[in-house]
This record gives structure tokens, C-alpha cells and sequence, in this order.
């Protein structure tokens, strides 16, 4: 059978059945937030008391008033009506990194054989989800039940539609009976009040007027493949964990370094359009599109927002690209490591602060040397980054992100800073007490008198690094596709306001020696630098002189795997810190360790017993059909040699499986952190000598007989 005509076929006929979507002719201005509910929508629907009050509360964390919620819900539910809507939802996201809704109807019985259209503001408020149901590390069992979700008003309700209607989704916390966080966002919420708690005196300082706020600001890039939907479903492997646990290299991957930037698919494009057009609706603003490194691997990216709004925005995204895929004959796979030997997939988060008058904290300005708040701030990211490298290591810990290490991706294993040659030559010269800076950027001539002369920028990029400064914010590469963004950034929220803290405190001092401010700061300034300086690296970090220099010279951490991370986070100067700004306490903190180890468990076991079964009910079986068809094909040399092969890697695959049969029985010990350690120590390894052995006999056995669509069918045939 010809899989690639069938495909082929497949492709073709989307231009046919794709639902309708809002043509290129409407304007991108009105189309953009258009099921969203907000603060300006809701200025015509309140009272002017109600909406200042609610205002209030979303631009300035002030405490949210109870008694404007049925003005609210009433508001909320005439919009959502409007735009077609009959249920609403808590949306919030839980600790398993995906979202959670329970849909209700707004009809409600009157008692008189009708119906009216209800929702209170009690129901806006809070919904009472099953709490044991989701993961709790131990904060919630069966017989303890109760939970709650809780109206987060700094993030915009909004409608999501389907083919026969629309559904109103409230962003929630979501927390237990006895008050601890069940979810993401709390603690990203926690973590945003902190930073600002911890930046806004530091700000004070350098002549910032009182009651100015900061905001952690993230644009998170979003890489993804995209595999024919026929060939999904014939991959037992991708559809039960997103990666392929077969697959021999094919003689072309991405070595060619053609599939970059280059000319986009037009089925594929097409996709890229229709989702772009719901999440514009979604008031997401995505921006940019490209092909990615691998054959089949795409990138999406937004501008920046407020850290809370991007974390929801971000899991809207992911959902809206999967749902639309499928519209194409397509399936999105966001798995870190979806096909081994080819670029991985990541979620780049670009972090920085801002105040509510829109100024950057990170924005350099054209005098770097000159700017002393800069360099503060500058200088206050590089002793988080270093004095909690394990936190941020941990925050991207699981077992598909650990494929990425090391690869064509930047290595979380190892954090360091790449700052640029201008920044860290600006940097040394304050730490010599030379000042000043070296050559400036100018402009870059190209040869040609019809091409101008374009602005070169003082510092280079670097794509090795996990953490690199790229012009006016810091780009954590380590972020894996499919996670949420939202402990990553809880992290270096709540990392970067440690450091603040300290820094301010440290220059309040100072000050009050009598030191004028440029003085203080440049010693401090100086002082910080030199005591954090190893965690900036500006190399190549997949080389094998860094990986040995960074432990043995700059005495770096270098946590290989995701097991050997978590076992970091209930340390006591994370629980420390956690605690110290209200972030997580110790109970909760623990629960999440618990949640990481139980999650990395049973994302391995299942692949292990997916491997098992494939291996024992789809390959190993072909391989001996092809020997009966060796068999009756007559003794001749090529045949009896073909067979010696295709016998001896069916006999390595059939002991190989021996191994991992046993190791998936024994499960490895009685609590999740034994097992997870099983799973890392063993199973992984004899999945990988089940692989060998497979991916061997792809290479031998016809393809008449081999049951798997292949590398290259999936990468290549779009």
C-alpha cells in the first residue's frame, strides 16, 4: 500500500471540508480581543463606582470588592449571550500543566415549566471542583475532597467557540478546603505581588514616585511539528506519549539546513492563518511565524504581556494550535523530543520588568555604562540566576524535556548567562574601575551600493545558552514545549525579587553612609558582579570544554536529569525563600516535588509499556513474516545473508524485550520518588535497547511488512 499517496490524498482534500473562518479582508484591529471581555467593554456595561472599583483591582493589585460581583456577572453574562454563548466555566490549570473546565448552563428553571438565563455573582466568584481528583501531592485525598476556584480578575474573561455554539471561560485559582494551591497560577500571582513588593523601593531610589508598580513582563515563542493525521494514528507510540519510541534516522534529517525560515507549506500556512485569526479574536498577539530547524518543526510567537495574562494566553495558544490542526488532516505534537537525531522543541520565554508607566527595568538604553538602574537590575538577575540555578533547573524538570539536553537546544542541564561582548565588557571595565565602554556597534557596511548600511548590535546572539540577555530582556531557553510557563516564570519572579531585595537593601546602606547614588551603585554594582560573574558564559555551551569548566573551574551545577533536579526543591533555602515572599509554603512545596516525581514516573512507565507492546505486537511480528517470505524465496547468497541479519537483530530485539518486560514488572519501590528513580536508572535504558534492536530491523525488514509510518513519511510528507 502507497502511505504516502494516501496522505497526499488526505492533504488535498482540506481545501474542500476546512471550516469557515473570518476572511483575510477583515481588519486584523477589529478582530483582535473580539471574544474578549474587556476593561474597556466593561466600562459601558457598569456602574462608573463599579468599574473604577474593578479597575482598581486589575491595574493596581488592589483588594478586589465583593459587593461589585453581581454587577459583574450580570455584565459578563449579557456579553458572553450576545456572542452566542449558553454555559460558562471556571477555567484555571491545575498542577497536571494542561486546563480544567466544568461547563454550566446559564438557563436556569423558574419553577413555572420555563426557563431564564441566570448568573450570579456568587457563581462568578467561586465553583466548587472535585480537589482530590487532580494531582495534590498528598494535599487532598479521596475521603477530603473539597475544592475551590476563585475569580481572577486580572485576567479577561473570554469566549471560546465550538461547531455548535460557544462557552464562556472565567480564568480561576483553584485552591483546597484547607487553603493551599492546587494550580498554577496562584503562586504565579504570589510571585508577581513579590516582585513588585521587592522592586518598587529599588525604584524609589532612583527617583521613581510612590505607588509606581512592576509587572514581570514574558512573551513566550512556541515551537511545535505537525505530522499527517493518518500517520498519527498509525503510530501507537505518538498517540499514547507524544514521541516516537521507534524510528530509524532517515539518509536526510536536517543536516541541509534548508527547512529554517524557509517557504512555508501551503496546507500548513493555511493552518497557520485560521489559528491566527482565533487567537487575534483571543486577544493573543502572536507576531511572528516560521519554519523551525527540523523538517516538520514550526515556531509562533507573541509579543510581551503581563506575566499572568501570557501564562493563560499561553495555554489558550497551545489548545487553539492542537483544535485547529486537526481541521488540516494535521496533528500538533508540542513533545520536547518528538523524533530522536532531529531539533527538539522549546518555549522560549522572554522575561523582563516593567513599571506601570511602561517603563522596561532592562532596557539599556543607549548609554548602558551610563545607566545605573540598568546595571542594578542587570546585575540583580545575574546573582539570582546564579544563587538559584537549581530552582530554574527544576522548573523545566520532566522527563520529555531531558531528550533536550545537550542536543540542538539550549541545555538546561547547566545555567548560565550569556550577557554579549558590549554588556560584558562594560561589566569588566566597572569591575577593573576602568568605566567607560569599548567600541561602539556603528553601522554595517555590505559590499553593495544598492544594499544601506544597517545598524549592527554591540553583542552577538548566542543559541547554546539557556539564559542569554537579548538586547532589553532575558530569553530562558530551557522552557520545554508542552509545559506551562507558569513555574518557570513563578521562579524567576520570585528569584529575581530575592535578589532585588538584598541589592536594595545593600544600596539603601550605602546611601545612608553618605555615598551619592552613582558612587553606591557602582560599587555595588562592582561588588555583585565579581561575586556572581561564573554564571556568565558567552561560548559555545554544547562543547565539551564548557560542560568540564563550568563544574571543575566555575563549580556550576550540572543536573543531568530531571530525577536529579527535584530532588532539589524541598532544599532548605528554597523553602526558605519560597516562604519568605509568600510564594509557596513548605507544605505546598513539598506537594509539588511529590507531583513532579509521581508525573516523570508515569510519563515513563507508559512509555515503557508502550515500547513492550509495540515492540511485542507490531515489529516483532513483521520481522518474522519477512523471514517467512526469506524463507520461501530460495537459498541463494543474498538471501541467506539478508536472513543472518534479519534473524540476528529479531533475536536482539526479542532479548532486549525480555529486559524490559522484567523492568516494567518490578515497578522499582513503593513510594514515587523509588519509582521515578527505577524508571531514569532502568527502564529508560532498556527501552533504549529495545530501540536499537527495532530500528535495526527497520532498516532490513521490506517495507511491504513494516508496520510503522517512518521518519521519513512523518517529517517529510506534508
Amino acid at each position: 500500500m502507497n502511505h504516502d499517496f494516501d496522505v497526499l490524498t488526505a492533504a488535498r482534500s482540506w481545501r474542500v471540508e476546512r471550516a469557515e473562518v473570518p476572511t483575510p479582508a477583515e481588519v486584523v484591529s477589529e478582530l483582535f480581543a473580539r471574544d474578549v471581555l474587556t476593561l474597556e467593554e466593561l466600562k459601558a456595561r457598569l456602574s462608573k463606582p463599579a468599574y473604577k472599583s474593578l479597575r482598581a483591582t486589575v491595574e493596581r493589585g488592589e483588594r478586589l470588592d465583593p459587593g461589585i460581583a453581581d454587577t459583574v456577572a450580570l455584565a459578563m453574562k449579557t456579553w458572553a449571550m450576545e456572542r452566542g454563548a449558553t454555559h460558562y466555566t471556571h477555567w484555571f490549570q491545575p498542577l497536571t500543566g494542561s486546563t480544567a473546565e466544568k461547563h454550566d448552563a446559564f438557563v436556569s428553571p423558574n419553577g413555572d415549566g420555563l426557563a431564564i438565563a441566570a448568573f450570579s455573582g456568587k457563581e462568578l466568584i467561586q465553583a466548587e471542583p472535585d480537589a482530590s481528583s487532580f494531582p495534590s501531592g498528598g494535599l487532598r485525598a479521596t475521603f477530603e475532597a473539597r475544592g475551590y476556584t476563585a475569580w481572577d480578575p486580572s485576567s479577561p474573561a473570554f469566549i471560546i467557540r465550538h461547531s455548535n455554539g460557544a462557552t464562556l471561560c472565567i480564568p480561576t485559582a483553584f485552591a483546597s478546603w484547607t487553603g493551599e494551591a492546587l494550580d498554577l497560577k496562584t503562586p504565579l500571582l504570589r510571585s508577581a505581588e513579590a516582585l513588585n513588593k521587592a522592586v518598587a523601593p529599588a525604584l524609589h531610589l532612583f527617583g521613581a514616585s510612590e505607588g509606581t508598580r512592576v509587572v514581570s513582563t514574558v512573551g513566550a515563542e512556541q515551537e511545535y511539528f505537525l505530522v499527517a493525521e493518518e500517520y498519527y494514528f498509525r503510530r501507537p507510540d505518538l498517540v499514547m506519549t507524544g514521541r516516537t519510541l521507534f524510528g530509524a534516522r532517515p539518509p536526510r534529517g536536517q543536516e541541509l539546513e534548508d527547512h529554517y525560515f524557509g517557504a512555508i507549506p501551503d496546507r500548513v500556512l493555511s493552518f497557520m492563518t485560521d489559528a491566527e485569526l482565533q487567537l487575534y479574536a483571543l486577544g493573543i498577539p502572536v507576531k511572528t511565524r516560521h519554519n523551525e530547524v527540523a523538517p516538520g518543526q514550526f515556531e509562533i510567537a507573541p509579543i510581551f504581556e503581563p506575566s499572568n495574562v501570557a501564562a493563560d494566553h499561553q495555554q489558550l495558544l497551545m489548545q487553539v494550535l492542537s483544535n485547529t490542526a486537526r481541521k488540516y488532516g494535521l496533528v500538533c505534537l508540542m513533545h520536547e523530543k518528538p523524533f530522536a537525531g532531529v531539533n527538539g522543541s522549546g518555549k522560549h520565554c522572554n522575561w523582563s520588568m516593567s513599571t506601570d508607566a511602561g517603563e522596561n527595568l532592562l532596557e539599556p538604553g543607549d548609554t548602558p555604562h551610563e545607566n545605573l538602574q540598568f546595571l542594578f537590575f542587570c546585575t540583580a538577575v545575574l546573582k539570582a540566576v546564579d544563587e538559584h540555578q537549581d530552582l530554574l533547573r527544576i522548573s523545566v524538570a520532566g522527563a520529555s524535556n531531558d531528550h533536550r539536553l545537550g542536543a540542538n537546544e539550549a541545555p538546561p542541564a547547566i545555567l548560565s548567562i550569556f550577557l554579549g561582548s558590549e554588556l560584558t565588557d562594560i561589566l569588566d571595565r566597572i569591575e577593573s574601575g576602568e568605566g567607560g565602554r569599548g567600541p561602539e556597534a556603528g553601522l554595517l557596511g555590505l559590499g553593495s551600493s544598492v544594499l544601506p548600511p544597517i545598524p549592527r548590535h554591540a553583542g552577538d546572539r548566542n543559541r547554546t545558552s539557556p539564559f542569554a540577555f537579548t538586547g532589553n530582556k532575558f530569553e530562558f531557553r530551557a522552557v520545554g514545549s508542552s509545559q506551562s510557563i507558569s513555574f518557570p516564570v513563578t521562579v524567576l519572579n520570585t528569584i529575581v525579587a530575592d535578589a532585588v531585595q538584598t541589592l536594595t537593601a545593600e544600596l539603601q546602606a550605602r546611601l545612608t553612609r553618605g555615598l551619592e547614588l552613582d558612587e553606591a551603585v557602582g560599587e555595588l554594582v562592582r561588588e555583585t558582579y565579581t561575586a556572581h560573574k561564573r554564571i556568565v558564559f558567552n561560548g559555545d555551551g554544547y562543547s565539551g570544554e564548557w560542560h568540564r569548566e563550568a563544574k571543575e573551574e566555575r563549580g556550576l551545577l550540572n543536573l543531568r536529569t530531571s530525577v536529579d533536579a527535584i530532588e532539589h526543591l524541598s532544599d532548605e533555602k528554597n523553602v526558605r525563600l519560597f516562604e519568605g515572599f509568600g510564594v509557596l509554603t513548605e507544605r505546598e512545596l513539598a506537594a509539588r516535588q511529590e507531583i513532579l516525581f509521581d508525573i516523570y514516573f508515569k510519563t515513563v512507565n507508559i512509555e515503557g509499556e508502550t515500547t513492550e507492546s509495540v515492540a511485542q505486537t507490531m515489529i516483532l511480528p513483521a520481522a518474522v513474516a519477512y523471514l517467512g517470505d526469506l524463507a520461501r524465496a530460495g537459498g541463494s547468497r543474498a538471501v541467506r545473508e539478508i536472513t543472518a541479519e534479519v534473524e540476528a537483530a529479531a533475536d536482539e530485539l526479542y532479548d532486549a524485550l525480555g529486559t524490559l518486560r522484567e523492568q516494567n514488572r518490578a515497578l522499582g519501590g513503593d513510594t514515587v520518588h523509588e519509582k521515578a528513580h527505577h524508571m531514569r536508572d532502568q527502564i529508560l535504558p532498556a527501552m533504549a535497547g529495545v530501540r536499537q534492536a527495532a530500528d535495526r530491523l527497520e532498516k532490513l525488514v521490506a517495507d511491504a511488512h513494516w508496520p510503522l509510518p517512518t521518519y521519513r513519511q512523518m517529517l517529510f510528507v506534508k
